[in-house]
């Protein structure tokens, strides 16, 4: 399995991505119930931005329940403690590559694969810092988003998926 466009241990990743989870949630007295833990699971388990009705079909097939707000509920908890990114561009929803380390995000899309590599960015620098500085302007929060190709969908023939 690759995450980003390299090659990992992928059991390790999604064991550390819960650890991290469940240090934090105890750290700050919050709680990480099974619905919670299983979403994040699934998300690190993908690789890939999926959407809140995707998570509720396999949480449905597991008996963890079967209406929307049980997967937005996980959801917008994970969102908020910084375990999970909302991706704009497809409506959906990827684990934190880099938990803990008070990053600002930029999303890589595969427009062929959905393939969703997460780096980290400074608003600060570059144009959009320039464009803040000169207007007075403090940014607190920026999404950035860019849609392409990942190699092995640029390596594959013309209309077949990688």
């Amino acid at each position: 399995m690759s995450i980003g466009f390299h090659s990992h241990d992928h059991a390790s990743c999604v064991a550390g991505g819960v650890e991290a989870a469940e240090r934090h949630c105890a750290a700050e007295k919050l709680q990480f119930t099974p619905v919670r833990r299983r979403v994040l699971e699934i998300l690190l388990s993908e690789h890939k931005a999926m959407g809140a009705y995707e998570i509720l079909d396999i949480l449905r097939a597991e008996g963890l329940g079967s209406q929307p707000p049980v997967a937005y509920r996980a959801l917008d908890f994970l969102v908020k403690h910084g375990f999970v990114h909302r991706i704009e561009r497809l409506n959906g929803f990827i684990a934190c590559a880099h938990f803990g380390s008070g990053h600002t995000p930029a999303f890589l899309i595969c427009r062929n694969c959905a393939l969703v590599v997460e780096s980290e960015t400074d608003p600060a620098q570059g144009e959009l810092g320039r464009a803040a500085v000169e207007s007075g302007f403090r940014i607190e929060r920026t999404v950035r988003e860019a849609e392409g190709l990942c190699p092995l969908c640029q390596d594959a023939p013309q209309g077949a998926p990688a």
